[in-house]
């Protein structure tokens, strides 16, 4: 063989590599929009504070932490703010069926005071979340950013996730 010969050889097979194949090797992967959303009442997080209170990537869904509200005891407070967190899971196109992740934030000095600030939490998600359960993380702080909360919840959803879950896990 031609020593001349051997470049083209070698670069045909290494550009059929990278060469796209099939019918759909023209198609482009679509680029995911980012969508921002802010329930009612919710804009100035937005415009003032310079974040979203919710953002949607495709069927992805982000829920910023939501503040406890104003309540009578804090299972009052717990159940006020899984509404909220259905207000705004709603304003992006999902529902709490759909939620994959929560992330709790309890202001506790310890373990004995997180343990008890958390109850009334835990009983409100029951009343809440009854089929199947998004993963959890539940933290203890030292401060949240509203002054008054006692603790903060964010949560991540799949739209459409929650039509048919299933478990391997048996219900308790």
């Amino acid at each position: 063989m031609p020593k001349s010969l051997l470049p083209l050889l070698l670069f045909v097979p290494c550009a059929a590599l990278g060469a796209p194949a099939g019918p759909h090797a023209a198609t482009p992967t679509p680029t995911p929009t980012r969508e921002h959303f802010a329930p009612p009442g919710w804009e100035g997080s937005y415009r003032e504070l310079h974040y979203s209170p919710v953002v949607r990537i495709g069927d992805w869904v982000i829920v910023s932490g939501i503040p406890t509200p104003d309540g009578a005891d804090d299972e009052a407070k717990a159940r006020a703010l899984f509404v909220e967190l259905r207000k705004h899971l709603r304003s992006a196109g999902a529902d709490l069926d759909d939620v994959v992740e929560l992330q709790s934030f309890h202001v506790a000095r310890d373990q004995a005071e997180f343990r008890e600030r958390i109850a009334p939490v835990l009983k409100a998600h029951r009343e809440f979340f009854k089929g199947h359960y998004p993963a959890w993380t539940a933290v203890a702080v030292s401060g949240l950013y509203s002054k008054d909360a006692t603790f903060e919840l964010r949560a991540e959803a799949v739209i459409g996730s929650g039509k048919a879950p299933r478990a391997t896990i048996g219900k308790p």
